[in-house]
């Protein structure tokens, strides 16, 4: 992309002057980094997009009325793909940067802030933590939504990923704590009409719930009661919470119940047998890993658990998980999961003679990309740029102060670059970062309304 302002801006205007269905875009010049194995990685290459759809990828690409984008000095990426975030919290962001272990995290946040949200207090801070994933080059999330207290909690947390433009993905689970209106699970039906009626939008639902009764109860843990809600209404499943020995008994349960399958995502999934590993590679079922909340906050090993996934075949997706702690960004995950692991590999085979399994940048940006997209039950839809997927795409500057010279685009967008080198972000075809400035955003206004919201939260009495 040319970096002169006047000129990118000129060209947003020419594409955003042109009807969406209509409107061809051939990014020219850049490295092409396909994350599809039957591409790879393009030196000098072209792309275009058609609509809201990739149509072709190579050099020297030509067509008809499409505005041209200079790519040159670019790196052209897929968009990352968050498989796990609880983005209602945003406007708690580090509250509790130091918090020790899971309990902290669920008294004060999940017993104490929760209960007093409004819809408005959802709204505010799903679309908060969508327009920051947004900027930091993430086009899809999944929403973790489970404060869903009433019907009006859930409508604002969907309507706050359909406002932001990004490819959202809502889970939509019942509070842990708190007085509720008991409407979930049974109100899925009423969101999926309402919301999701189609196969072809930027949003899609998914059922959240937990592994075990022991944080909230019986109600909300996964088993055959919630898997049939799932299978009637045709949406995936996304377990979270599932750790040590009693997620990994409640795994070998759903096995034998045949409630596993790739439908379903177990998140973290640290500390679990190797059996109940043995039933998941079987299964074919899908794991989001949540590498700085694994490590950081502790939760049971405290190691993210890649190798015990690829030792049975599951190449996993990657997540945020929660923001009052944690990064939000996708650069940390994949940067802090490719040093836990090697350091792991090495440290394992010290002093043994043995040669050490380290993972590659090529496989955490796999994972942030590619497998977060399959984990989110969107493979066909995203995390490549193959022809025929959504133009979902990061133009990355290359030769920035921090990333020049160009010498490994991988190793360049993994452990370079972070969200000031991301000059333009599409989802579905659409810009929504351009020239480094995320699209259609009132800062101040969001700025005032976040602030509130945060006051509300903190200064209301908990029940």
């Amino acid at each position: 992309m040319n970096v002169n302002d006047t000129t990118s801006a000129a060209v947003l205007e020419q594409l955003r002057r042109r009807p969406a269905d209509e409107r061809r875009i051939l990014f020219t010049g850049a490295t092409i980094v396909t994350m599809d194995p039957g591409l790879g990685v393009i030196d000098r290459g072209d792309l275009l997009v058609e609509g809201d759809t990739i149509t072709a990828v190579g050099p020297g690409l030509s067509a008809r009325d499409a505005v041209v984008v200079d790519a040159t000095d670019t790196i052209l990426s897929p968009g990352f793909v968050d498989t796990h975030r609880h983005a209602w919290e945003a406007q708690l962001r580090r509250i509790m940067p130091d918090v020790d272990d899971l309990s902290g995290y669920v008294m004060s946040t999940l017993a104490g802030y929760a209960t007093v949200y409004r819809p408005a207090d959802m709204h505010i801070g799903t679309r908060l933590a969508a327009l920051t994933a947004i900027d930091s080059g993430i086009t899809t999330m999944l929403d973790f939504s489970h404060n869903s207290r009433t019907r009006e909690h859930s409508d604002a947390a969907i309507e706050a990923l359909r406002d932001t433009g990004i490819r959202g993905v809502h889970a939509s689970m019942g509070p842990h704590f708190g007085d509720w209106d008991r409407q979930w699970p049974g109100d899925l039906t009423r969101i999926k009409e309402q919301y999701f009626s189609s196969d072809d939008q930027l949003l899609t639902l998914r059922l959240a719930t937990l592994a075990t009764d022991e944080i909230a109860g019986m109600a909300l843990a996964y088993g055959p009661e919630l898997a049939r809600v799932a299978k009637d209404l045709g949406i995936g499943v996304s377990v979270d919470a599932v750790f040590g020995a009693s997620s990994s008994e409640a795994v070998l349960r759903w096995a034998k119940d045949g409630v596993l399958n790739p439908d379903v995502t177990l998140i973290h999934a640290t500390g679990l047998t190797p059996e109940a590993w043995k039933a998941m590679g079987e299964t074919g079922t899908t794991v989001a890993l949540a590498p700085t909340s694994d490590a950081q906050i502790g939760l049971e090993s405290a190691i993210p658990a890649v190798d015990e996934a690829l030792s049975v075949g599951i190449r996993p997706g990657l997540s945020i998980d929660v923001e009052v702690a944690l990064a939000s960004d996708m650069f940390t995950q994949m940067r802090a999961l490719h040093a836990i692991q090697r350091m792991r590999a090495v440290n394992a085979a010290y002093g043994t003679g043995q040669q050490p399994h380290r993972i590659t940048t090529r496989d955490v940006l796999d994972f942030a990309t590619l497998q977060g997209s399959r984990t989110n039950g969107l493979a066909a839809v995203t995390g490549s740029l193959t022809p025929g997927k959504k133009a979902d795409l990061l133009v990355i500057q290359a030769e920035d102060l921090n990333n020049m010279p160009l010498n490994d685009p991988i190793g360049t967008v993994v452990l370079g670059s972070d969200a000031r080198n991301i000059s333009a972000v599409l989802i579905n075809g659409e810009p929504r970062k351009w020239n480094g400035h995320v699209l259609d955003v009132d800062l101040s206004a969001l700025r005032r309304e976040v602030y509130a919201s945060r006051e509300y939260v903190l200064n209301t009495p908990t029940a």
